[in-house]
């Protein structure tokens, strides 16, 4: 067997960012050899993964990006095992090269195709095995989400501080002069923000599965099936009015100012900059 120099340790080091200990085995069993040296590494990485499939990834980071103009965003989050590899300068390193392949992803959704994507060459899969192969914990793509404007109106996003949920919202506007004014934008976070704080299920009435509504409806029925039938049906319908407006995000009451809902505030918001508002879209990731 060939003798490995520490100069060939570090070089396979610096190549490919494994412990000193895991590029000596690695250089060891390949005789010396720094592509196959590499394959290895990267094979126990797929290994571990492997190994790992039905483990929890009930930790991990939320990140996102917008666009300068408002007009397009991303989001996307990477999970892990446990909140130590979660804070580890090698995950976040991590993180931060994911959210430039969800940007470069040619698709505005689907994790696969955030997996496929390649960045000089490189796949993100690659990167993750990489990773898996450093840290020795199941790693993976949890949610991705592109939001582009088409016509008049923007985009908004908000991570929370502890790294672990984000919102991203886009709201059409009657004209490009709408979307440009500060008190939207303004808006437009605000309402981002709301959305991580309040997890609503839907954006509107007409989002909420049919399904979802009956039985709630017959949860309540239930609940008052001892008043009298020419009431019952008013209670129930009360109750989903009540329903509707906790978790539908435009009936919601806004976390800023709780005695206006928040279509009302982008009704008020949107007016005063001279149009309309009206929210198209939102997505709210969460690890854990």
């Amino acid at each position: 067997m060939a003798e490995i120099s520490a100069s060939t340790v570090m070089k396979l080091r610096k190549m490919s960012g494994q412990g000193m200990m895991d590029c000596k085995k690695a250089l060891a069993e390949t005789n010396g050899d720094l592509e196959k040296a590499i394959d290895l590494l990267r094979k126990k990485g797929l290994a571990t993964l492997s190994k790992r499939a039905e483990r929890e990834t009930s930790e991990g980071l939320v990140v996102c990006w917008c666009g300068e103009d408002h007009k397009q965003a991303v989001m996307v989050s990477l999970c892990c095992e446990t909140d130590f590899v979660a804070k580890s300068d090698d995950f976040v390193a991590t993180a931060a090269k994911l959210l430039d392949y969800a940007k470069a992803c040619p698709a505005d959704e689907g994790i696969d195709n955030v997996l496929e994507t390649e960045i000089d060459g490189k796949k993100f899969s690659d990167v993750l095995t990489e990773v898996v192969s450093k840290t020795g914990e199941k790693t993976q793509v949890g949610d991705f989400r592109r939001f582009t404007v088409a016509g008049a109106g923007l985009v908004s996003t908000y991570i929370h501080f502890n790294g672990k949920v984000g919102a991203m919202v886009l709201l059409e506007t009657s004209d490009d002069g709408v979307a440009g004014s500060d008190a939207v934008k303004q808006l437009a976070a605000d309402i981002a923000m709301h959305i991580t704080a309040t997890k609503p299920a839907a954006l509107d009435t007409d989002g909420v599965d049919p399904e979802t509504i009956e039985r709630e409806k017959g949860i309540f029925a239930e609940q008052i099936k001892n008043k009298p039938p020419e009431i019952l049906e008013k209670i129930v319908e009360g109750k989903m009015k009540k329903f509707f407006a906790e978790n539908c995000l435009v009936e919601q009451a806004f976390v800023k100012d709780d005695s206006k809902s928040v279509s009302a505030v982008v009704a008020e918001v949107s007016a005063k900059a001279g149009g309309k508002a009206t929210i198209k879209d939102f997505v709210r990731f969460e690890v854990g």
